[in-house]
Order: C-alpha cells, then sequence, then structure tokens
C-alpha cells in the first residue's frame, strides 16, 4: 500500500491532532514527529495505532526494526495461518461446534423461531454477537425483556448476521478483579507436527463499566507469567494509561493468582491440536468455577497487546514459528 493510499485508508487529521498533544508531552514538534512517523513508516511499514501505541518515536535502529506492524503480518499469517481455512475460526458459530468439547454453554444461530423461543426461555440473560466481528466490536450483553418479540428477535439476528450465546459463569476470584465483564486470557499458541505450545499469554480486564474486556473496547491488559499463572507489572489500556490497581475494584495486579491456570494451559495445548493446518491460534480463555472455557479462537491473533506489554517489538514470536516450519519443509521464510 502507497503512503497516498495508506493516508486515505487512515484518519490522518485525527492522528495529526494526537501528534499534537503527543508533541506537549514530548517536549518535540508536531512537525518534527510527522516526519518521524514517515521515517518509521518507510522504514517499518507502521500504521498510526503502531506508532502512537508502540512509542515508536522513541526507538531507534534495531530497536524500531523488532516491532510487528501491518506490513509484517499479512504475510505472516498467510504462513501460519493461512486464509483458506479461516471459516473454522472466523465464523464465531462454526468456532462453538468445532470446539465444543471446550465449551459448555448454550447458543442459537440460524436455526429455527422454536429454537431461538426455547434459548430466551432458559436464558435470562445472553450475549448479542456478530458472526464473524473483531476487536470485540458489536459484543453486548442483553436480556430476554430487551429482546422483546421472539419472532421480531429472530428476524433481526437473521437480517444484521448476528447470534446470541449463554453468559459465561467466571471464577469468584476473576469475578474480584472485575465484575462487569468476563475477564479473559489471550494466549497464543503455536502447533506444528502434532506438537503445541505458549508463546504468550496476558490477561484482559474490563474497566468496570464496559461489558467486555477487549483492549479496543476501552479494556486493559496485564503480562501473565505462564509457568505460575501470575500476573506481573501493571495493566495498560490501547491509550497507555498505566493502573496498579483495578480503577473499579481496586485489586492489585501485580501477584495476582490466576485459579484453574494448569487446567487452562492443558486445554489450549490440547485444542492447538485440532486443526493442524492452522499453526497459530490467539485463545480468549475464560477461567470458569471448575476449569476453563473458549470465548473464541483468533487465527489471526495481532500483536498490539503483545508488544504494548513486552514494551518491545514481538519480531522474535515470527522467526521462531518460521525456523520450525523452515527445517521442517525446507522452506526459506524469512520476516
Amino acid at each position: 500500500m502507497s503512503l497516498l493510499q495508506y493516508a486515505k485508508a487512515g484518519n490522518l487529521n485525527k492522528f495529526k491532532n494526537d501528534l499534537k498533544a503527543l508533541s506537549e508531552r514530548e517536549g518535540r514538534s508536531a512537525s518534527g514527529l510527522f516526519c518521524n512517523f514517515l521515517y518509521c513508516f518507510l522504514k517499518t511499514g507502521c500504521g498510526y495505532s503502531d506508532y502512537l501505541n508502540y512509542r515508536l518515536y522513541r526507538k531507534k535502529g534495531k530497536e524500531l526494526e523488532e516491532y510487528v506492524t501491518i506490513k509484517h503480518q499479512d504475510r505472516f499469517y498467510e504462513i501460519v495461518s493461512p486464509s483458506a481455512y479461516k471459516k473454522f475460526f472466523t465464523i464465531k458459530p462454526a468456532f462453538l461446534k468445532n470446539f465444543a468439547k471446550y465449551i459448555d454453554r448454550d447458543f442459537f444461530c440460524d436455526g429455527s423461531r422454536e429454537e431461538l423461543a426455547e434459548f430466551l426461555k432458559n436464558n435470562e440473560e445472553f450475549m448479542i454477537k456478530p458472526l464473524d466481528g473483531l476487536g470485540g466490536r458489536g459484543v453486548e450483553k442483553m436480556t430476554r425483556e430487551q429482546a422483546g418479540d421472539p419472532d421480531e428477535f429472530y428476524d433481526k439476528l437473521l437480517n444484521e448476521r448476528l447470534f446470541v450465546e449463554a453468559c459465561v459463569t467466571q471464577h469468584s476470584d476473576i469475578n474480584r478483579l472485575c465484575s462487569a465483564s468476563v475477564n479473559t486470557i489471550r494466549v497464543m499458541t503455536f502447533s506444528y507436527g502434532g506438537k503445541s505450545e505458549i508463546l504468550y499469554a496476558a490477561m484482559r480486564i474490563g474497566n468496570g463499566v464496559n461489558h467486555c474486556d477487549n483492549f479496543h473496547q476501552g479494556g486493559m491488559g496485564c503480562s501473565l507469567d505462564v509457568d505460575s499463572g501470575t500476573l506481573y507489572g501493571k495493566a495498560v489500556d490501547k491509550d497507555l494509561n498505566e493502573f496498579e490497581c483495578h480503577p473499579a475494584s481496586g485489586v492489585k495486579f501485580d501477584g495476582f493468582k490466576i485459579p484453574n491456570w494448569d487446567k487452562a494451559k492443558e486445554m489450549v495445548l490440547e485444542a492447538a491440536l485440532v486443526n493442524d493446518k492452522i499453526h497459530l491460534v490467539g485463545w480468549d480463555v475464560a477461567i470458569t468455577p471448575d476449569g476453563a472455557t473458549f470465548i473464541e479462537g483468533n487465527r489471526r491473533p495481532g500483536f498490539d497487546l503483545v508488544q504494548v506489554l513486552s514494551e518491545c517489538g514481538r519480531k522474535d514470536i515470527m522467526r521462531h514459528c518460521l525456523d520450525i516450519i523452515n527445517k521442517a519443509e525446507g522452506t526459506k521464510y524469512r520476516i
């Protein structure tokens, strides 16, 4: 994509306003920052949000080049998680069926009017979601009363490509952290040749207002030690605000122990082997009273949360995956 095409695709005016605010905080001219962005764009293929979220204006040389940006992701995902098999994950009801072993909640999609009526009868509250949405967009909590007439609600779901899903009951310890949303763990796995591993894990926590914990919907993230199942450091939101404790519950993040973490690890490592064509997955895992369950799986898990919390570029993750594929297949993939 050329710079002109990119500028048209993004919100250039908003970005320039963001640079004006940034210039005051950094003590640098807005025009100088814009020139720096152009340099970073040509060097790394970064986008507007990449530049701001990763603080690329503070990075130089090798440190700058280690960041995964929009320039690298499409090619990498096509190697490790080919789009030919994307519907296995991206169509959410299909995901729920494909990974039914790990999901015990009810949902309704494309069934009969009678089946929807039965769902509503059994679920006073539920989540309504797009069939193939991204970033938590369009996800809402709804009540039976809000749904209104079942026949009209049925037509709404069909016409707007939506489905409904029973609410997840999360573990009381996680509820103590934030009760307004189901707070999930993003676990990135890589599988190849019948073996799977966890590459990265982070807790995503709602802000106490929204019903969604997603980083792009006002939530925050905190790094998770894979071995111990313990959160460490501060939580960070997409605007790079840092939180030592949750702003609503007051619970401290650093040292918070995730219950049932061993069961969650076992689940993701097993599920990572279900589809041997999709090697890289970002799982959204909810911790339940008895174990863990999936909310969804993403074959393009994104590197924004990973790199913001790591405070450095994570091309090392890409290289690790490609090295394994190259060794097994005799290929020479490079990023």
